[in-house]
């Protein structure tokens, strides 16, 4: 079964397979800078800058009348007709130290409800998709969040200021560990393939979560804002599991807030 159920992610496959190749080609570059001299910081802009250029180029040239927003351009979310949440590096840091754990990342919302999502992690070559209604999907396998029932026994993907090491010293001696890592959107990957229990993330752009939360949504977990709300894109948080040890999660935040 194709795993691409709409006109849009055909489109947004296109757009990301082009950026994340281009991108993935760009890392051996890399090496030729000295890390954090001014050509190596602007050869790195220079990347995500291109990976951006080409995914709305891909996205324009197909839907015109849409509206297309990133973390750089600084277009803000509107609930009004179709919008474009893109992510063109996320895991930026990642990359540039020569780790896989980095990703492109789609989504597009009408009218405030997000429609479709892909991610695609090009050093992984791993495509997670999502159409809202026809489940998430990994290289066309189907995705469902994790069954683990305990906070005691789940793993916790994670990322915190110095505001919340309360809530992560909490999370430590309640669960089963914690993980942090630089790519938000491949932390709701990872809930939404059951390789993590659950997820716990604050300082989001709503392009970081957007993809990555419709996979979780569509594999059979929740997201929510610290507070157990939907209001987890406008805030910039998000609380994302299966329904019992979310439950569980947003005990322990709110132990700690």
């Amino acid at each position: 079964m194709s795993q691409l159920h709409s006109p849009a992610l055909n489109t947004a496959f296109k757009a990301a397979r082009r950026a994340g190749d281009n991108t993935l080609r760009a890392a051996n570059n890399l090496l030729e800078f000295k890390p954090d001299s001014k050509a190596f910081n602007d050869f790195a802009a220079e990347i995500r800058s291109h990976a951006a250029h080409t995914i709305t180029e891909i996205l324009r040239e197909a839907y015109p009348d849409h509206r297309i927003i990133s973390a750089d351009n600084g277009g803000e979310l509107t609930g009004k007709g179709h919008e474009w949440l893109i992510a063109p590096l996320e895991g930026e840091s990642d990359y540039l130290h020569g780790s896989a754990h980095y990703a492109v990342a789609i989504a597009l919302r009408h009218k405030g409800i997000l429609q479709d999502a892909l991610v695609f992690s090009p050093e992984r070559n791993e495509l997670y998709t999502a159409s809202r209604g026809k489940g998430a999907w990994l290289n066309g396998r189907r995705l469902r969040v994790s069954a683990r029932i305990e906070a005691a026994n789940a793993l916790v993907a994670a990322g915190f200021d110095r505001e919340n090491d309360s809530l992560l010293n909490g999370l430590l001696t309640r669960t089963a560990g914690v993980r942090c890592e630089g790519a938000a959107v491949l932390d709701f990957c990872a809930v939404a393939a059951g390789r993590r229990d659950g997820l716990v993330r604050f300082n989001l752009h709503p392009c970081q979560a957007a993809a990555g939360a419709l996979l979780v949504q569509e594999a059979g977990g929740i997201v929510t804002d610290a507070e157990g709300n939907e209001h987890w894109l406008d805030k910039g948080e998000a609380f994302a599991a299966n329904p019992k040890i979310l439950a569980q999660l947003l005990h322990i935040a709110a132990q700690h807030a």
